[in-house]
């Protein structure tokens, strides 16, 4: 595999019986009928943690994502398989439950699963669930616990409620393109889905904070969460920047509003990061690029000074970096103590000896064959992550699941006849 996965199905640490310790949200069950990234990275990272996690998915179709290739998943002839790595991303250690929830038997069955649930999870349309009987008003009718998580574009009230929203299109309502590019270029996504990852995460945190509320008092209740909300709300310093500061901000390629010199510069061979974060690190940076005098100079002594004379400051420094190689001035700054670093192409980065030994990469196995897949960046000391299940195939786990919920063969079967589950 391209990835240099490691051979880890499990966080590897175990109790006095040498098995493996339950996840931290072991004791939790989410049922999950979210689709593409927000919602799916939300419960994969619960899913991570320990939760079972019930993946609803319409029984031909499935997870839009399943389709959004290439590349797939090859099987062991080398054959392309119906599993998109971008599918693969976001759905490990999950349960694929075939339920066409437009059929009222599919409906009703969701309800039933979701009385065993702990949390409800969905991105569907504002009040695209009410027609199935799946909206908040009926879940909490037959769990009146339930954390509910309904994520949208721009979230359940407001003029553009009704609106469907996508992480590009959010990325540009939301400021972050009017800040990505160079200054002179046009606007420019990142180059990652990232309003719709952060949504992801804020959804697991708002999700936690809600179980831990109802574990305190019994109450469950509804998360409105949107995209929009969450990439303003990621927009950090530039946001209070403007707010405070009154300014507009606007596209620096790779600099910094509030820190000089912070940015990619380009050497004799390619290009070196220089992240000076105070004025020790400037003196430092200035001696060991021969150019000593500029740390004394009051225009550019600090970092407040660095920044109203920005321009000046990086036109000097340009032709020194310039002269010498990346890895040259990578040596050289790290000796000195200042922070600097390459720029990585991904398969650089899965190179790199210290994502390896932080076992960022793991291998899974998948009825395909084995697969790559990133790993999950938290390294909990008591309760470790662990890579028990790999995404899984359409519908794989349907029947066991309504076996376990109280449905014996012959009502599986019959609603298998009628096209209300698959699997």
């Amino acid at each position: 595999m391209s990835g240099g996965g490691q051979d880890r199905m499990s966080g590897g640490d175990t109790g006095a019986a040498g098995r493996p310790k339950p996840g931290p949200l072991a004791h939790l069950r989410v049922l999950d009928l979210s689709r593409v990234l927000a919602g799916p990275w939300a419960s994969q990272l619960l899913a991570d943690l320990g939760a079972t996690v019930f993946k609803i998915e319409k029984p031909v179709e499935g997870d839009d994502t399943r389709r959004w290739g290439p590349p797939f998943l090859k099987d062991a002839s080398g054959a392309d398989t119906s599993e998109s790595a971008y599918y693969l991303a976001a759905n490990r250690g999950k349960r694929s439950v075939a339920i066409d929830i437009a059929k009222p038997e599919g409906s009703a069955l969701v309800r039933h699963l979701a009385a065993t649930c702990d949390v409800f999870l969905e991105n569907f349309k504002v009040g695209g669930l009410a027609k199935y009987g799946l909206d908040y008003a009926a879940i909490r009718a037959v769990k009146p616990e339930i954390v509910y998580c309904s994520i949208t574009g721009f979230g359940q009230t407001g003029p553009y409620a009704a609106r469907p929203g996508y992480d590009f299109m959010i990325q540009g309502m939301g400021g972050l393109m009017s800040l990505t590019g160079e200054p002179d270029g046009e606007p420019m996504k990142v180059g990652v889905a990232l309003a719709d990852v952060f949504t992801g995460m804020y959804a697991s945190v708002g999700v936690l904070a809600a179980l831990a509320h109802r574990d305190r008092t019994g109450e469950g209740q509804y998360i409105d969460l949107a995209l929009l909300d969450v990439q303003t709300a990621v927009l950090a310093n530039q946001a209070t920047n403007w707010l405070v500061g009154g300014v507009v901000p606007q596209r620096l390629g790779n600099a910094h509003p509030n820190i000089v010199p912070y940015q990619a510069f380009e050497t004799r061979d390619g290009h070196v990061i220089v992240a000076v974060g105070n004025d020790a690190q400037f003196t430092r940076f200035c001696a060991a690029a021969g150019c000593e005098a500029l740390a004394s100079d009051a225009k550019f002594a600090t970092n407040v000074a660095r920044v109203r004379h920005r321009e000046e400051l990086v036109a000097l420094l340009k032709p020194l970096l310039a002269a010498r190689g990346s890895a040259d001035w990578i040596a050289a700054l790290e000796a000195a103590g200042v922070p600097c670093g390459p720029i990585n192409d991904v398969a650089q980065v899965f190179a790199q000896e210290q994502i390896r030994h932080r076992g960022m990469s793991v291998r899974m196995k998948h009825p395909a064959g084995p697969v790559d897949l990133v790993g999950n960046p938290l390294q909990l000391s008591e309760t470790p992550v662990a890579y028990d299940c790999a995404p899984p195939l359409l519908g794989a786990d349907t029947e066991r699941t309504l076996l376990d919920i109280g449905l014996d063969a012959d009502a599986i079967a019959a609603l298998r006849d009628s096209g209300a589950i698959g699997g």
